[in-house]
C-alpha cells in the first residue's frame, strides 16, 4: 500500500510536494464513505482507498505521474542497465537559477507485508547525491542505511548491505545493487516497485498485451467478460482469433492486435514490422466482439461479429484493455495509477471503476486507485471524501504547487463541483478572452 509521493525540483515541481494517502481526521457525511473509502492498518494509520488529481492543462498533473514512473524505472533499472558515464534521466525545474543545478528529490513511503519502509533519493544527470532508507517495524523509525555521495553507512540491521559499497556505481542506486544480490529486504521493495501499476489513459498500448495474455486464462476471461458485460455496451462475448502457427507452432513468434483505418495502411505496418523481428514472426490477431441480433419484432435471431479494432469506438476499446490491470489490481490488493483517467470514457463508466475501488464488496484486498483527471463530474462528495480530492496548480514563476480539498474551509455539504467550476479552490485554466483571440473580435 502506498502512504506518501513526495517530489521536488522535478519537471514543474519547484518546491517539494507531497501526495498523501493518509486519511485526514474527518468525517464525509454519508457514513458509508468512511468506511468503504478507507483502509484501517493499524490503529493509528489509516489510508485511503483512492484519490483523484486536477488541475489545468499543464499544471503539472501528468509530471507528477512522470515521476512515480522514472522513481519505478530507475529503482528496477539502475544497477544492471545504466553504464557507468551514463546520464540519469532526472529533469530539474529549469525556470529558476535556485534549482537547475540542484538534484531532483524523490520519496516514497509504503507497506510490504506489515512493515512501512520510506525511501528516496537525491540525483542530478551525473550521479546519486544521496540516498536513504528507513523502516518501521513497530513503532518508531529506524535506519536501513544512509548514502552521501560514495559514501554508504548501513546498519546491523541491514546486513545484505555490507561489502556493496564498493560495487555501486555513482549513477546506480545502493538499493537495486542490494537487491541483484537477493538481499531479502531490498528484493521485496524491488517486488512492491514492480508491482506498482503506472499507466496513461490517452493510449492503452502500455497495457494491452497484458489484458490479452491474462485473457487466455478461463477464470480471468470470465471475469473480464462480465466486466464488460456489466457496462452495458451490447457486447455478450468476446473472442481471441489467432492464426493457426501461432496456436499450435512451438516457434516463438509476435501475435499484434492494431487498429488500421484501411488494408493498404495494414498491409504497409505488417511489411515494416516483418522487416524488424523477421517474415513469419509477425501474424495478424483478430480480437472480436459478439453482438446479438434482431428481427423486426425485437426478438434475438442469431448473433452478429464485430472486430474489437474496427467496429467498434475508441472507448470500448479502451474498457477492454483496461480490464486487465483493473482486475489485477483490486485481486491482488495493488496500487494502479492512471494518468488522464477519463480519456475515451462517459463519465458514468469512469465513476463505476472508481466505485470498484470505494467499495468493500468489490475491493476486499483494499487496493488503491490513484488517477488525474478533468471529469468534475466526479467532485462529489457521494463518491469521495474531501481528502481524496486533489489540485495542482502553477503559481507566477510556473512552478506546479499540490494540495487537497482537506487543506481548505470546506463544509461538507458543499458542493465540490459547483464550486471548483466557480474557481474557489484554484486549479482551474485562465481562459482570458476567446472570442477575441479566435475571431479577432474587439
Amino acid at each position: 500500500m502506498l502512504i506518501e509521493f513526495t517530489v521536488g525540483n522535478f519537471r514543474s515541481f519547484k518546491e517539494p510536494v507531497t501526495l498523501s494517502m493518509v486519511a485526514a481526521k474527518l468525517k464525509a457525511r454519508d457514513p458509508r464513505i468512511n468506511i468503504n473509502n478507507t483502509i484501517r492498518v493499524n490503529d493509528k494509520l489509516t489510508l485511503l482507498t483512492s484519490s483523484a488529481i486536477y488541475g489545468a492543462n499543464a499544471s503539472g498533473k501528468s509530471n507528477l505521474v512522470h515521476a512515480l514512473r522514472f522513481m519505478r524505472s530507475f529503482v528496477l533499472s539502475s544497477s544492471r542497465e545504466t553504464q557507468v558515464a551514463e546520464a540519469i534521466e532526472v529533469q530539474p525545474f529549469r525556470l529558476s537559477t535556485e534549482t537547475v543545478n540542484s538534484p531532483s528529490l524523490l520519496e516514497v513511503t509504503f507497506i510490504v507485508g506489515d512493515i512501512q519502509y520510506r525511501y528516496g533519493f537525491e540525483a542530478n544527470t551525473e550521479r546519486i547525491i544521496s540516498e536513504w532508507l528507513f523502516s518501521t517495524p513497530k513503532q518508531r523509525e529506524s535506519r536501513l542505511f544512509i548514502r552521501q555521495k560514495d559514501r554508504i553507512e548501513c546498519a546491523r540491521v541491514f546486513k545484505e548491505g555490507s561489502g556493496l559499497e564498493d560495487k555501486t556505481r555513482p549513477n546506480a542506486l545502493f538499493l537495486s545493487v542490494a537487491a541483484q544480490f537477493n538481499g531479502p529486504i531490498a528484493t521485496s521493495i524491488l517486488i512492491w516497485f514492480r508491482k506498482l501499476g503506472i499507466i496513461s489513459g490517452l493510449s492503452d498500448i502500455g497495457y494491452r498485451s497484458y489484458t490479452l495474455q491474462q485473457f487466455e486464462k478461463d477464470d480471468f476471461r470470465a471475469e473480464i467478460i462480465n466486466r464488460v458485460k456489466a457496462l452495458d455496451l451490447g457486447i455478450q462475448d468476446v473472442r481471441i482469433d489467432k492464426p493457426a502457427d501461432v496456436k499450435e507452432s512451438a516457434k516463438p513468434s509476435i501475435a499484434i492486435s492494431v487498429a488500421v483505418p484501411d488494408d493498404n495502411i495494414a498491409e504497409l505496418l505488417q511489411e515494416r514490422l516483418e522487416k524488424v523481428f523477421g517474415a513469419g514472426n509477425i501474424q495478424p490477431m483478430s480480437i472480436q466482439t459478439i453482438h446479438k441480433k434482431y428481427d423486426a419484432g425485437g426478438s434475438p435471431v442469431g448473433e452478429e461479429t464485430f472486430d474489437l479494432g474496427v467496429n467498434e469506438s475508441e472507448g470500448t476499446q479502451k474498457l477492454f484493455f483496461l480490464t486487465g490491470p483493473l482486475i489485477n489490481t483490486l485481486a491482488t490488493g495493488r496500487v494502479l495509477v492512471i494518468d488522464e483517467m477519463e480519456a475515451r470514457m462517459h463519465p458514468l463508466i469512469t465513476r463505476s471503476v472508481i466505485e470498484l475501488f470505494n467499495s468493500l464488496d468489490t475491493n476486499p484486498k483494499r487496493a488503491q486507485l490513484i488517477f488525474t483527471t478533468h471529469d468534475t463530474n466526479l467532485l462529489s462528495k457521494n463518491l469521495f471524501r474531501r481528502d481524496q480530492i486533489w489540485f495542482i496548480e502553477k503559481d507566477h514563476y510556473e512552478s506546479s504547487h499540490l494540495y487537497s480539498l482537506a487543506e481548505l474551509k470546506v463544509r461538507n455539504d458543499a458542493s465540490f463541483e459547483s464550486d471548483y467550476i466557480e474557481g474557489r479552490y484554484g486549479a482551474i485554466p485562465f481562459i482570458g478572452n476567446i472570442q477575441q483571440i479566435i475571431l479577432g473580435e474587439k
